[in-house]
């Protein structure tokens, strides 16, 4: 395939950013679309030019740093895949391709298609953890009964990635998705019950304070959302909101 790419092109977060037109020619369906963008970069290194800078890891899916727009949607066209699992097939010969970073003020431009998310470290570090006395008092992990159900929605709820692709996908720029996740999977288990009052509301105060938006009520998180995290989990996160509140 030959492709169109239009690129965003950015020094920093406090410089003028565009888009940049570029060619490439060759791109096999079975590439990735990290790939393709590898094929770029080396051309653009034999011509003395600089590279474009985009974030990625694994290349597996899972740590959730390769997270692009691609032509209006996060990871782009195909769904519950992250952008280096987005294979080039499901583009075509001669098709033009917008590349941007993702948009939210709580992201803001590292270079390029790069974006600093460490405001979802932040959301984490406020209570996204529990306190477990190690001091020769351990106990086994699967001494405590968790009902089937629960277990699930917790282990669904702990497959959130953080890449950032529900904040990308909302018109409010919200990070609900994210942090109702991360409430989530410890609300469902009696191992997080012990700082549920006060997790829940120091995530959420921290997600505000990062200058997320709030909810739409659009469903556009769920739908991007690489790994399928379902808006169930933010009804749970505001049930446990309210009541947290209440106790206080």
């Amino acid at each position: 395939m030959n492709l169109t790419l239009k690129i965003w092109r950015q020094k920093d977060a406090a410089s003028k950013g565009a888009i940049v037109d570029y060619q490439v020619k060759g791109i096999e369906g079975d590439m990735s679309f990290l790939e393709m963008l590898d094929v770029l970069n080396e051309e653009l290194i034999v011509k003395g030019e600089e590279p474009v800078v985009f974030d990625h890891d694994c290349r597996e899916g899972i740590c959730g740093a390769c997270s692009l727009q691609i032509n209006g949607e996060p990871h782009g066209p195909d769904r519950l895949v992250t952008t280096c699992q987005l294979h080039m097939r499901k583009f075509n010969d001669g098709d033009t391709i917008y590349i941007e970073p993702f948009r939210a003020k709580a992201f803001p431009v590292v270079k390029d298609l790069m974006v600093d998310r460490s405001s979802f470290d932040r959301i984490q570090h406020a209570g996204g953890y529990i306190s477990v006395n190690t001091s020769g008092n351990t106990i086994d992990a699967n001494a405590i009964p968790v009902n089937k159900d629960d277990a699930d929605d917790a282990f669904a709820a702990a497959t959130c990635i953080g890449c950032g692709a529900c904040v990308a996908a909302c018109k409010n720029a919200s990070a609900m998705l994210f942090t109702s996740a991360k409430v989530s999977q410890f609300a469902l288990l009696p191992q997080g019950q012990i700082e549920a009052t006060d997790r829940v509301l120091a995530m959420v105060n921290q997600m505000d304070e990062e200058g997320f938006g709030n909810c739409t009520n659009t469903g556009a998180c769920e739908i991007e959302c690489p790994k399928g995290i379902s808006l169930e989990n933010i009804a749970r996160m505001n049930r446990e909101y309210l009541k947290a509140s209440l106790k206080g």
